[in-house]
């Protein structure tokens, strides 16, 4: 048996939540974020799929991405967000840079004229991420004067909003002036448009005026709203006998997400393991480091090939569910580095090598990353890059 689970990636849903972007935004061009190897669900295949649905642009943050993208055969326009080190890799491999100030902008029109060619660039402006871009008083002159030097054509104008779920509607919409102001300003000064994009996947779903000339969605793609929409206090799921000492309460009245199905989204990604063995325990039995969990009734514990090494977080322990034969049930005890222990006590005929779902549907139930990131206080981001990356991926097409 491999450690670790297995990524099962639905290429058909990726394609199918292009589709639900598209109706949104009206076909605007879409420029899929596939960065962070397509948030874990492997850049190669996605952008594959994508390009057979005539995607727009693909965006990667960095030149290695891209230039694998283009080794792999991908012959769509590639963006790349972050990274402008290796100059000649953007010509070399027909790529689309972000430029951000000035200097890196001469150094890539001497590169241009070396080469006797024009290179077409996007120029970020920062309109309050304070990350990365022009900024300051002089944003329109700059502008002017990389759009003025030789082997540059200035083609695209884009920014990045500070919140990723648009919680705080307001700044986003202070951003959004800032950045009209500045298309005006430069449309105005150039007489000429600018192919400008600053939407991500909460301003694709909440912020139409901010859709512009493209729309620039990443974790729609993969299946997931970023707007935290969360339904009806659920009851518990597993009997309360099964709860061991010093695990902490309150998590059977966590509030579950719907969203995905709120939007027409389908999420992509289902990890999926295999029980590696199971073992009977009598009360009173304590479970895994720090005997965090101790049986209060004759119990079947299984255990799983996977642990904090495989990206399931240690936030985890006494602090999630999976999906066995359908079913829901706790995991138990500290997880480990190489497994993890789960109580299957409940539910009826399981055997070793049976399947489970760490994330994904089984049956009538399912687990979704804004469960685990809701149990593990981060963001849905987070889970599916951390499992994703590190699982071994297989790729379906199921409609």
């Amino acid at each position: 048996m491999n450690r670790g689970a297995v990524a099962e990636i639905n290429l058909s849903a990726i394609a199918h939540n292009l589709q639900s972007v598209r109706k949104i935004v009206k076909n605007r061009p879409v420029i899929a974020v596939v960065k962070a190897d397509a948030y874990g669900h492997g850049a190669m295949e996605v952008s594959k799929k994508l390009f057979k649905e005539n995607i727009s642009f693909i965006a990667v943050a960095f030149t290695g991405e891209a230039i694998e993208l283009r080794e792999a055969g991908i012959k769509a326009p590639i963006i790349v967000l972050f990274d402008t080190g290796e100059i000649k890799d953007f010509f070399d491999f027909k790529l689309i840079p972000v430029i951000y100030n000035v200097d890196t902008a001469l150094s890539f029109s001497a590169e241009a004229k070396k080469r006797n060619t024009i290179i077409k660039v996007h120029v970020k402006i920062d309109t309050g991420m304070g990350r990365m871009g022009l900024n300051g008083n002089y944003i329109a002159r700059d502008l002017i004067k990389i759009s003025e030097m030789d082997g540059i054509e200035l083609t695209g104008l884009l920014s990045h909003f500070s919140e990723a779920d648009l919680s705080d509607r307001s700044y986003a919409v202070l951003q959004l002036n800032r950045f009209n102001k500045i298309r005006e300003t430069i449309s105005g000064k150039l007489k000429r448009k600018f192919f400008s994009h600053i939407a991500n996947s909460a301003a694709v779903l909440t912020f139409e005026d901010a859709h512009l000339d493209a729309v620039r969605p990443g974790l729609m793609l993969y299946g997931y709203s970023p707007i935290n929409q969360k339904s009806e206090v659920s009851p518990p799921t597993h009997p309360s006998p099964s709860r061991g000492e010093g695990e902490g309460g309150g998590e059977d009245s966590e509030p579950r997400t719907t969203s995905p199905e709120l939007i027409n989204l389908i999420p992509a990604m289902k990890i999926k393991t295999k029980i590696l063995c199971i073992r009977s325990f009598p009360s009173g039995s304590p479970i895994s480091y720090g005997r965090t969990f101790i049986t209060k009734r004759p119990s079947r514990i299984g255990v799983l090939p996977l642990g904090y090494a495989d990206g399931y977080s240690r936030f985890f322990s006494n602090n999630a569910e999976v999906l066995v034969k359908g079913k829901r049930v706790p995991v138990v005890g500290r997880i480990c580095m190489d497994l993890t222990m789960i109580d299957i006590t409940d539910v009826k005929d399981v055997r070793g090598n049976d399947e489970v779902i760490i994330l994904g549907k089984q049956g009538k139930e399912s687990i979704t990353a804004q469960e685990l990131a809701y149990k593990a206080n981060t963001i849905s981001y987070e889970i599916l890059t951390s499992l994703g990356n590190k699982s071994k991926r297989i790729y379906v097409e199921t409609h």
